[in-house]
């Protein structure tokens, strides 16, 4: 949940998740996501399913995507950069859209150091897989989430779109 009293804004994205068509959301626990995961979990116009490994989340859902099930993958970074096999070899090789959510840790915000690599690598890393990807820093850039999804289905590969502490927490 987020901090009490702060703004997080896992409604907005919730609603621009459903408007750009997703059913499916495959998810593993970080704390900047709880919240999110819960509303996903309660919310009946998705089904979510709650995985034990990054990897499992990009297989469900290039698996949902064979049969006609619009999904997407939620977790932390440094559990995306786990995925970089899975996504390059079946996401690539088959060209499967997926969107994945993923938390930008170690960037300016977050409190614990011990994600600082995270902030330092992720975006080479994205770029260097020539991954599209977009941040999600205010509530004005909202409305990049349903375009970074519907993008992921025009060029039929992942797409994925990083939240800040911000939008998942709350501002300090």
């Amino acid at each position: 949940m987020p901090d009490s009293g702060k703004q997080d804004f896992s409604a907005a994205i919730v609603e621009e998740t459903s408007r750009a068509g997703i059913k499916l959301v495959a998810s593993l626990p970080d704390g900047w996501i709880a919240g999110l995961i819960g509303r996903f979990a309660t919310d009946a116009r998705f089904r979510h399913v709650p995985v034990n490994r990054e990897e499992s989340a990009i297989g469900l859902c290039s698996g949902a995507f064979f049969s006609g099930t619009p999904a997407l993958a939620l977790m932390g970074a440094s559990g995306f950069l786990t995925c970089i096999y899975a996504i390059t070899k079946i996401s690539y090789t088959y060209q499967i859209p997926l969107p994945i959510f993923i938390t930008l840790r170690g960037d300016i915000g977050d409190k614990a150091k011990y994600h600082v690599s995270n902030g330092l690598y992720l975006r080479p890393i994205l770029e260097a897989m020539a991954l599209p990807y977009t941040e999600i820093h205010s509530p004005a850039d909202m409305p990049l989430v349903g375009r970074a999804i519907r993008h992921s289905r025009t060029i039929a590969r992942p797409v994925v779109v990083g939240f800040s502490r911000d939008m998942l927490r709350g501002a300090d």
